[in-house]
């Protein structure tokens, strides 16, 4: 992929989603602590100084992208939340449920919780003020649809929405970590068994980990 001098806004708007889409890309083939400026601007055909013209950092191309993802699961979970529960059902069983949805939603979306569990210690620190001010009045938004949603479904959780919201993300990056090992400890733990009890399968403990939250934050009896 090779460009010319970005003349128009137009242009420099699909400089940018290409630069993006060759991230995503790039996500699919390596973790996101794998993901370099200098690769990133080689597949996308542009010098890296040319790169930085739109993108101030590699953390802030990543920040896009996450807030990008972001959007498209939530339109997702909004679909798999209708179809799987069921608002007769006792507050319990819909909480159980509503945790299985999201564990199983997010677990399926490997990329997206890598990009959560390096936000807070990787994403936003090499990036401006203006850069990470507009990254988290997006995340505000986002938080807004997410407690919507499990407002519809869970309406028992009332003010602690929010917070559970928040709390899923955190806990599905924190947990990410632990589900996808390099190969040294892939290598350790099939040298020593007994060592395995650090890979949480991302699914089974995100879903454990969810309905002790909300046993803990809805009303009693």
């Amino acid at each position: 992929m090779s460009f010319q001098r970005a003349r128009t806004e137009e242009q420099r708007e699909i400089r940018r989603r290409a630069i993006l889409d060759m991230a995503s890309a790039m996500l699919d083939e390596m973790p996101v602590a794998a993901v370099t400026l200098n690769e990133l601007s080689r597949r996308v055909g542009l010098a890296k100084p040319n790169v930085l013209r739109y993108f101030e950092s590699r953390e802030a191309v990543l920040l896009e992208l996450l807030d990008r993802f972001l959007q498209e699961w939530l339109t997702e979970l909004a679909a798999e939340l209708a179809a799987d529960i069921d608002k007769s059902l006792p507050m319990a069983e819909r909480a159980a449920a509503v945790a299985e949805v999201l564990s199983r939603s997010l677990s399926g979306r490997p990329v997206l919780c890598d990009l959560f569990g390096a936000q807070g210690s990787v994403l936003e620190r090499n990036v401006s003020v203006e850069v990470v001010a507009r990254y988290k009045r997006a995340s505000l938004e986002r938080l807004t649809t997410m407690t919507a949603l499990l407002l519809k479904h869970l309406p028992e959780l009332g003010d602690n929405a929010t917070l559970f919201s928040l709390q899923t993300l955190v806990m599905a990056g924190a947990l990410s970590a632990y589900s996808t090992p390099p190969p040294s400890l892939q290598a350790a733990y099939q040298a020593e068994p007994e060592l395995a009890r650090f890979h949480l399968e991302l699914q089974d403990y995100l879903e454990s980990a969810l309905t002790a939250t909300l046993l803990g934050v809805l009303p009693r009896g």
